[in-house]
């Protein structure tokens, strides 16, 4: 059986004024759906059916143009130079210090007060999909080397595949992700507390009260970071645990299992509602998995159905580089340098069970 063929569009976000700038793709396949902005590169809806057959939109997402260039900004967008915190807001590569622009709270994150999600980026179709491009200058936020990034969405038969390029001028440090949240049930059903979460992964990186690193890997084991086994995301979500008393939440990096040297993705995390039977693998060449449980969201921006998107509203599910890497030997490198060739797979399996 020949396999169903992706059918891709685009069209202005808004038809005049500032989102007539912004272009939407929309990508069908069967049953799947997805749209991506040119705007930061962005996962903007996700759509997949329950057991019964009944779609969805599964992503926290607003069509409301204030939102997206405000407090949505990063929902689904592409984060760089360097996604998650880099302590001191500065880098020292072959003995150089390159001091890079603050975020606040002593550190830089997500690329610096004008990261990749403000970006514009240019998007041409490309076989069952979009690809975007960005080119990002020599001292950008103050990291070194100009970088030529590239983002590709191909959505096929039950997923969808984010492949992520990027070469640089000069020595330089780059972790992308996408930020996307989600929520099985359905955008505005309700917190995800109910959702069960596998991670792939035996240790995570404990964070200081500014998200940074402070040391070694600790093992999962018998603590509120143990997804070794399918376990709602609520169960030890308020635990009285030092690691998540100043997070009200979790918003940790998970050390992945062994990645494949060949470069193929590999399972890094399974999401399932229990409720509509919509399940979401995670596969990805990454090391690591920041997860983020949306636990300061407070109704700032409300949902493409109307609800006001609150604590535990949606997850997001990170691949990327371990935080702080930079001033981590320990921690796989993020370095790129001129002639090297920066690349990253995460795929999106969707199901039912």
């Amino acid at each position: 059986m020949a396999a169903q063929a992706t059918e891709v569009r685009h069209e202005p976000f808004e038809p005049s004024g500032a989102g007539a700038a912004i272009e939407r793709w929309t990508l069908s396949c069967g049953p799947l759906q997805a749209s991506v902005l040119n705007l930061g590169a962005t996962l903007h809806t996700l759509t997949a059916p329950d057991r019964s057959g009944t779609p969805a939109q599964i992503l926290l997402s607003t069509d409301e143009l204030d939102a997206v260039l405000g407090p949505a900004r990063h929902f689904g967008a592409t984060v760089g130079r360097y996604a998650n915190r880099i302590a001191g807001s500065r880098i020292t590569l072959d003995g150089v210090e390159h001091p890079l622009l603050p975020t606040g709270h002593g550190v830089t994150l997500h690329g610096g007060p004008d990261g990749f999600a403000n970006r514009m980026w240019e998007a041409e179709q490309i076989p069952d999909g979009v690809r975007l491009h960005l080119h990002s200058p020599g001292g950008d936020q103050g990291f070194p080397g100009s970088l030529d990034v590239t983002v590709s969405y191909t959505l096929t038969a039950d997923r969808l595949t984010i492949g992520y390029h990027a070469v640089t001028t000069r020595p330089t440090v780059v972790n992308l992700t996408n930020h996307a949240y989600v929520n099985l049930a359905g955008e505005g059903s309700g917190d995800i507390l109910g959702h069960l979460l596998t991670l792939d992964a035996d240790s995570y990186t404990p964070v200081d009260d500014r998200q940074i690193p402070f040391g070694p890997y600790e093992p999962v084991a018998g603590t509120p970071f143990d997804f070794t086994a399918a376990r709602p995301v609520g169960k030890g979500i308020d635990d009285d645990h030092p690691q998540l008393r100043g997070s009200r939440g979790y918003d940790h990096n998970w050390v992945l299992r062994e990645r494949p040297a060949d470069g193929t993705p590999a399972r890094a995390a399974l999401l399932e509602d229990p409720g509509s039977g919509r399940t979401l693998e995670v596969l990805t060449t990454e090391p690591g998995i920041q997860i983020y449980t949306a636990n300061h969201f407070e109704g700032a921006v409300t949902g493409a159905g109307g609800t006001p998107y609150r604590r535990y509203a949606g997850i997001a599910l990170e691949t990327q580089h371990h935080p702080d890497s930079p001033h981590q030997p320990s921690y796989p490198s993020t370095e790129l340098r001129p002639g090297e060739e920066f690349r990253s797979t995460t795929v999106l399996r969707l199901g039912t069970a």
